[in-house]
């Protein structure tokens, strides 16, 4: 099976992501519940919609901060939910 990486994001709103698949799938996963689950200064500043807003894709996944202050493993993401 080919390794399955993230092509696109784009903001769903109430932090939450729309992430396209490089298998086609499409889910939006809601990472603000993950951040006020696991409360930490790291992450808790994407908290503010201007900074969650600044996401990029790098190497087939989304992150945050340029140090990936927030990353999630794309198998998680795949499934919809991070956990």
């Amino acid at each position: 099976m080919d390794k399955i990486f993230v092509i696109k994001a784009e903001n769903a709103g109430n932090l939450t992501v729309s992430l396209t698949f490089s298998d086609n799938t499409v889910q939006t996963v809601d990472i603000g519940d993950f951040i006020r689950r696991h409360p930490h200064p790291q992450y808790n500043k994407y908290l503010d919609p201007r900074k969650f807003n600044r996401f990029t894709i790098e190497n087939g996944n989304i992150v945050w901060g340029k140090n990936w202050d927030l990353i999630f493993p794309v198998e998680q993401l795949h499934a919809g939910e991070v956990v």
